[in-house]
């Protein structure tokens, strides 16, 4: 199976190739590296001394973001604070780039938590999975997040703001700085883009409040890389599958007997192909794609080309992915699962502490819903 280009970088920058050529190449992209990760030093240097300005909205700002370029479950760990401040009755907005959307660099809302006013193509995925998995949340996009905020403040009046993947967007002040970390390999290879997975260098660390460990293992301890910052740990696990046609969950067991042909255009798409086979699942072959990839009838045809000769029963991808797939046929649709992800923290106690007394400091705690 050819490789493309992006799954040859991550492999490389994650360790994971390790030949002469690829030690070479890793090399020649390492001064690239120094040299940016400078350049984000100084960046945030500016905004601490207050050369760049930092902007505050009225309400209190969350931001759960990461510093790791894509796959440390961003969105589902968004989802589950938002849902735990909404059943709080607070109103809640969340605030995202809408990367990959049509509507990329307009500041426009999406759900005003009643009802979600664009496709996934205009907004970008995961601002849809949001408006669309977390009822009453609302959502708005733009490239500028204070700008999203004001927005926000004049037509949907909300107490409180989530900043979706808002680590580096460090124009907005936050009053929480939630950072994720993916356990097993939290600062990747400890390389800056592009000879590493690293957004910025991992001092930045530092500035994070609250640290969440994804996909931690049973029995695993907090790591000793972020002394001093309090944190908890978390796992996320496939809880059942979802008709992509709606209609009742479908139990994982009963797949088990099924070939599946698994497909996904998310950051790390072989974290999602384990997930299902530590499930039992049989996967005949598995179809990577692009991060926020764009499905139309090229990819239509090479999964339904992919269904044919690998002889699966049935298709299996996640809800990223699932609410893009809109335009595919009916016959592909009927054979097409998405798999759940379900957010389990080993503490939630302590961050549902953190964010009502967060909360309750800035204003008074509304009345709960009956």
């Amino acid at each position: 199976m050819n490789v493309s280009y992006h799954t040859y970088w991550r492999e490389l920058a994650s360790g994971k190739r390790t030949s002469l050529a690829d030690n070479l190449a890793l090399l020649f992209l390492t001064p690239l590296a120094w040299l940016y990760s400078l350049v984000l030093q100084l960046r945030a240097g500016l905004y601490l001394s207050g050369i760049f300005k930092t902007h505050r909205l009225p309400r209190p700002v969350i931001s759960v973001g990461n510093i790791t370029v894509g796959g440390t479950g961003k969105t589902p760990v968004t989802a589950y604070i938002a849902r735990f401040l909404l059943e709080q009755g607070y109103k809640v907005a969340v605030l995202s780039r809408g990367y990959g959307g049509s509507l990329e660099g307009h500041t426009s809302i999406v759900s005003d938590g009643a009802t979600i006013m664009m496709s996934a193509g205009e907004c970008g995925d995961e601002p849809y999975l949001l408006a669309s998995t977390v009822p009453g949340v609302m959502v708005v996009i733009g490239t500028d997040r204070y700008a999203a905020g004001q927005l926000a403040m004049q037509q949907l009046a909300p107490d409180v703001f989530l900043l979706d993947d808002g680590f580096q967007h460090l124009r907005l002040h936050r009053d929480l700085n939630i950072l994720l970390l993916d356990f097993s390999r939290p600062f990747g290879n400890n390389l800056t883009l592009p000879a590493g997975l690293l957004r910025e260098n991992s001092v930045a660390a530092r500035r994070a409040d609250f640290v969440i460990f994804t996909r931690s293992p049973l029995g695993a301890q907090i790591s000793s890389g972020t002394q001093g910052i309090p944190g908890c740990l978390s796992c996320h696990a496939i809880v059942d599958l979802l008709p992509l046609g709606g209609g009742a969950p479908v139990p994982i067991a009963s797949c088990r007997d099924k070939k599946l042909l698994a497909f996904a255009g998310i950051a790390d798409p072989d974290s999602f192909f384990e997930g299902l086979r530590s499930q039992g699942l049989n996967l005949v072959s598995c179809l990577r794609f692009p991060d926020h990839v764009v499905y139309n009838r090229e990819r239509f045809d090479e999964i339904a080309d992919a269904m044919r000769k690998s002889g699966a029963d049935l298709l299996v991808t996640t809800e990223k992915d699932g609410v893009k797939l809109k335009d595919i046929s009916r016959e592909l649709a009927a054979k097409t699962l998405l798999a759940r992800l379900e957010l389990t923290i080993d503490n939630p106690e302590l961050l549902k502490g953190l964010l009502t007394g967060l909360l309750q400091q800035t204003q008074p705690p509304p009345t709960p819903p009956l």
